[in-house]
């Protein structure tokens, strides 16, 4: 089955809306690939807003992945790195627990969720979490799980498959963990950089795994010459339609179709009249 995810642009607001039935759409970008993920806006607002509200402050910008465990999770949210300095990430106020609200998502493979405290229900700030796996038993409803799921992967789970097989290094260090490659900064930061990945058994900023998390926008613009400029961050390895119409209720006529590469796209229409409107549906 086919679905559309929709991101509409409306000139007279230069704003971004959303169809009724689709979450948001987030880019996570790392260098084993891009993942798309569509958030759960209608059933855990709440979640999804705080989420939001990271990505929007650039809280998460030159984000890492401070923790992976290969068939469980890989984890990040909680730390940047800036000229070989980890920093952890400001948190806004925790947010309260959404698990008993809307509809209850299970912690299968490709999904994503906050992490929280042990025994703490609403203690989630900016650290999230990938399920690398079927991970069920995070869905109790005691305070020690209740791990709220608002999300999932769309398009990019073999990027997700390459971490669930990350391989340890095979030379002198027996793995290319933070703990176990200097365990002096291991034992500092124990146990948030336990289980760190790196992508060579060496202390140094091009060895962590960044993680750029950044929403997939429309802008419109004035086109130079005439007519209007259609900007978006498009959804990799899926067809983007850009779309427009000319009043409301909206019939829609196909502007242009086009293969995401993950990178930021632009089309102009030279033939745009004052009233055009404009959207850009993601098939997934």
């Amino acid at each position: 089955m086919s679905y559309l995810r929709t991101i509409c642009g409306l000139i007279a607001f230069i704003t971004v809306l959303h169809s009724a039935g689709a979450g948001t759409l987030v880019q996570f970008r790392t260098v084993f690939g891009d993942m798309e993920v569509e958030l759960y806006d209608q059933d855990k607002p709440v979640t999804v807003q705080n989420f939001l509200n990271y990505v929007k402050t650039g809280h998460y910008q030159n984000g890492i992945a401070h923790r992976l465990v290969p068939g469980f999770v890989l984890q990040g949210g909680g730390y940047t790195l800036v000229s070989n300095t980890i920093s952890p990430i400001a948190t806004f106020p925790p947010i309260t627990n959404e698990f008993d609200v809307g509809r209850q998502f299970s912690n299968v493979f490709g999904t994503i969720a906050m992490a929280k405290l042990g025994g703490d229900t609403n203690s989630a700030t900016s650290q999230w979490y990938l399920n690398l796996t079927n991970n069920a038993f995070l869905d109790a409803p005691n305070t020690n799980d209740l791990f709220v799921v608002f999300g999932h992967v769309i398009a990019g789970t073999n990027v997700l498959n390459i971490f669930n097989s990350f391989q340890n290094y095979t030379g002198t260090q027996q793995s290319n963990l933070v703990a176990n490659v200097d365990p002096a900064l291991g034992n500092v930061y124990y146990p948030n950089f336990a289980t760190c990945p790196l992508l060579y058994p060496v202390i140094a900023q091009t060895n962590f795994i960044f993680v750029n998390i950044s929403l997939l926008q429309v802008a419109i613009s004035p086109a130079a010459g005439g007519g209007k400029q259609i900007s978006w961050n498009s959804a990799t390895g899926l067809t983007n339609l850009v779309e427009y119409a000319t009043n409301f209720p909206p019939v829609w006529n196909t502007l242009v179709t086009t293969n995401g590469t993950g990178a930021p796209m632009t089309v102009v229409d030279n033939a745009a009249a004052p009233s055009r409107f404009y959207r850009v549906q993601v098939v997934y």
